[in-house]
Order: structure tokens, then C-alpha cells, then sequence
């Protein structure tokens, strides 16, 4: 399973003002390093969370169709765009969306077969089904209150803590943004 982001968010969950204001900063100075933190912030968290914060369009290239369901790795996801086989030669052949139903609105989003029926035969071994889909709660006024709090503590940690530290825990995740992203986690079973 490969997972690939084919279109990065727009914006970001929290905005440069905010981070000012959070960190108590009043000049801009500091703009081109807040700019960077907010973004690595979000981006560990929604590694964490397995979640997409801001709409975000991806891939993900699978061998083969599975048994049952499609499971989807990121949450919440809003759309499939299209399911694909692609042959060793790069050329792919849409699914029809007849032959599948989608349950996005599951923890975790699955794609089914259709009822009655089967998935179709991959046309090479590796990589051979990619699905095209759309994952976020939308723009950043839609992202759970909780997740930008934790993606602005997360920014004043590093801008408080700006070079590496070299002890056990070092690199955990602040207790507070632990337990503020705790509800939103994904665990893999």
C-alpha cells in the first residue's frame, strides 16, 4: 500500500495571525519560521491522527483488492474520484463506480464491492489499483476546535524549543497535544 499526496492543503488549520497572537508576538519578524512550524506542526499530527485537517486530494496504489472492504488510510475522507487498473504499461482503465459503494462517513472509511458482485482483476502485480480520493474536514474554519489548538501548542513548543534536544522523550509529543488529538487518533489494528 503506497499512499500518495497528489495536492496538498490550500491553506493551513491555523493562520499566521493566530500563531502571533497565541505566541504573543507582535512584530512579523519571525513570519517566515512561524509559517514553516505551523505546517510541520499539521503535518505531524495528521501523521499521528491519521487524518487529513484541510481538504487535500490523494493516491493510494494497492496490489490487490481485498477480500472485503477497501479500509482507507486517512479519515475523513469526502470523495472518491475514481478507482483505477493500471497495466505495466502505465495506461489504466477507470471502474465503473456501479460495481462499488462507498461508506465515507465510516470510522474507518471503506469502499465496498457492490452487492452481488466482485471486484475486478488487477492488470499487474505491484501497484496495479489506484484510488483517487479527497480527504480533510474542509477549509480551515471546518477542522475540529481541538486540532488547531493542538497544532498551535505544537508551534510554541518548537519555536520555544528551538534546537534539538538529546534526552529520552525528547522526541514524544507534548502531553497536552497528546491528549488533545487522543479523540481524533487512528489506531491500526
Amino acid at each position: 500500500m503506497t499512499l500518495i499526496l497528489t495536492a496538498g492543503p490550500a491553506e493551513e488549520p491555523v493562520t499566521l495571525g493566530e500563531a502571533r497572537a497565541f505566541l504573543r508576538l507582535d512584530d512579523t519578524s519571525e513570519d517566515g519560521l512561524l509559517a514553516a512550524l505551523i505546517t510541520a506542526a499539521r503535518a505531524v499530527l495528521e501523521g499521528e491522527t491519521r487524518r487529513a485537517f484541510v481538504t487535500q486530494s490523494w493516491r493510494l496504489l494497492i496490489d490487490r483488492f481485498p477480500e472485503g472492504a477497501i479500509v482507507m488510510p486517512l479519515a475523513p475522507v469526502t470523495e472518491v474520484t475514481a478507482i483505477s487498473l493500471v497495466a505495466r504499461n502505465g495506461e489504466s482503465e477507470t471502474v465503473d463506480p456501479a460495481l462499488y459503494d462507498l461508506e465515507l462517513g465510516a470510522e474507518p472509511p471503506r469502499i465496498h464491492p457492490a452487492a452481488g458482485g466482485g471486484w475486478p482483476a488487477p492488470k499487474k502485480r505491484a501497484g496495479g489499483i489506484a484510488i483517487e480520493f479527497t480527504a480533510g474536514y474542509g477549509g480551515p474554519a471546518s477542522v475540529p476546535q481541538a486540532l488547531k489548538h493542538a497544532v498551535l501548542l505544537l508551534v510554541a513548543h518548537w519555536f520555544e524549543t528551538r534546537l534539538p534536544v538529546a534526552f529520552e522523550g525528547a522526541n514524544e509529543i507534548p502531553f497536552t497535544v497528546g491528549a488533545l488529538i487522543a479523540p481524533y487518533r487512528r489506531f491500526r489494528l
